[in-house]
């Protein structure tokens, strides 16, 4: 009998499938399915560690605009060791990751033990980082990085002023944080879970704002200039109040819409001020730059003590009730999925 469970494993992968049970309800269940479900691809991959990101709570429960079809395994984040690559591009047991493209949107993602994905999704893990700590990073630490570098390049300095960070308890939020106190900046987080205020300050945030402290705004053309700088995850009347309260020349990096994908806006900020807007993708992002911003954040961004921090480890199990916690905006920093737990 364990000859033959042992057999059926060999053959078999675990993953989370997600199924519409009823019109509109979509039950997520851990199943065992064989290797020749896995997708048509040249690289597969044995996955050690995923994570959770809102885009897979929106996949979880049925977002069509994001997953076509059903039954479906999310999971825009993987990393493990490649099992076999047709492409020549990998050797057997080479330690990589995969973030973003098609993977857990119409690609059978990350919650599973097994993937099998396109060589030109996939990246070397960069020295100095581990599988685990590539996944506390994942979509939201890229997309950080990311929004940090656009800043830099608009010319963003310490000494300019505090940055504003919203959605700061989230992944990315949390990450870009941090990421900033280690260059160097006055952080100002801005969430709407002051219980959290403590977690914000250890990542290196110099003060905690309400997200309340931007609504006063929403009804003026432009505002008081009170921030240098800003990384703005949530999208929608946030982003425009932001760019309201910019000093002369600064700059939002936008990477998110939780809060919506619309908002009403006036050139104001932009004439006046000389405000920039900032446009982030970590998706299609070619694999070259997607690389040239993975060693750095495994280089001189390394931000280890943080992760530790901002990362709660879990078992396949369990993604499931914690996909519900991010549907829900209760999530808190990194969910890392654990395959072994």
């Amino acid at each position: 009998m364990a000859a033959e469970e042992q057999k059926n494993s060999e053959q078999s992968y675990r993953a989370m499938l997600v199924e519409e049970v009823a019109a509109g309800k979509y039950d997520q269940t851990i199943v065992r399915r064989p290797l020749s479900d896995l997708p048509a691809h040249p690289v597969r991959i044995a996955v050690s560690h995923s994570s959770l990101n809102y885009k897979d709570a929106l996949s979880a429960f049925g977002n069509r605009a994001i997953t076509r079809e059903y039954p479906h395994t999310p999971g825009i984040d993987a990393a493990g060791t490649v099992v076999q690559d047709t492409s020549g591009r990998f050797q057997p047991g080479a330690r990589v990751l995969v973030t973003g493209y098609d993977l857990g949107m119409n690609t059978a993602g990350g919650f599973a033990e097994r993937i099998a994905v396109p060589a030109d999704w996939v990246a070397p893990l960069p020295e100095g980082l581990s599988l685990r700590e590539s996944m506390i990073l994942g979509t939201a630490g890229l997309t950080a990085a990311l929004c940090v570098e656009k800043l830099l390049e608009a010319g963003a300095k310490p000494d300019d002023g505090e940055v504003l960070v919203t959605g700061a308890t989230g992944g990315v939020g949390s990450i870009a944080v941090a990421l900033l106190a280690k260059l160097g900046f006055r952080v100002a987080a801005v969430t709407g879970k002051l219980e959290s205020a403590e977690f914000l300050t250890s990542l290196g945030a110099w003060k905690v704002l309400d997200r309340e402290t931007l609504a006063p705004f929403a009804n003026k053309a432009i505002a008081k200039p009170l921030w240098a700088w800003a990384v703005d995850t949530v999208g929608g009347e946030t982003l425009f109040n932001v760019i309201k309260c910019l000093k002369y020349s600064g700059g939002v990096a936008a990477c998110g819409m939780a809060s919506g994908a619309q908002f009403q806006a006036n050139v104001f900020p932009f004439i006046l001020r000389g405000i920039s807007l900032l446009g982030v993708d970590s998706v299609e992002l070619p694999l070259s730059k997607k690389t040239e911003v993975w060693q750095k954040l495994a280089g001189p961004w390394y931000i280890g003590e943080q992760l530790e921090q901002i990362a709660e480890d879990i078992s396949l199990e369990q993604a499931p009730e914690f996909l519900a916690r991010l549907h829900r905006g209760h999530g808190i920093g990194r969910y890392v999925v654990d395959m072994t737990r």
